[in-house]
């Protein structure tokens, strides 16, 4: 059974604003992965889940519909998901499905932080 070829970390910047590190590729096999890091990173006091995206190296329309279902999960919580890192390529994807419209998305990390008021 194929595995996941990624790797995600945590970093918490401020009991508000977590920081997902993500290494590889983001398809069907990073559910658990993913859904692992998000459980990590959610405290009582997290309002901000910044996605790192730097390290991608591949994703597909799998792992286009885990950060919707993430997505999903995150504004239930009344909480807020922005990204950086994104290459052009993933950046032009992000607009054509138009994720770009609810996922903050933001050129390094600095933006992002600033954003989310850290």
């Amino acid at each position: 059974m194929p595995q996941a070829n990624v790797k995600m970390t945590v970093r918490r910047i401020t009991p508000a604003v977590s920081i997902i590190d993500i290494q590889g590729d983001v398809s069907a096999f990073a559910e658990n992965v993913l859904m692992d890091a998000y459980t990590e990173a959610n405290t009582p006091t997290t309002r901000v889940f910044i996605l790192n995206f730097s390290g991608l190296e591949y994703m597909n329309s799998s792992g286009i519909g885990l950060l919707v279902t993430l997505l999903i999960r995150i504004n239930r919580q009344k909480q807020r998901l922005l990204a950086y890192g994104l290459s052009e390529h993933y950046r032009r994807i992000f607009e054509l499905t138009r994720l770009n419209e609810a996922i903050g998305i933001y050129d390094d990390e600095a933006a992002a932080l600033h954003a989310a008021g850290a």
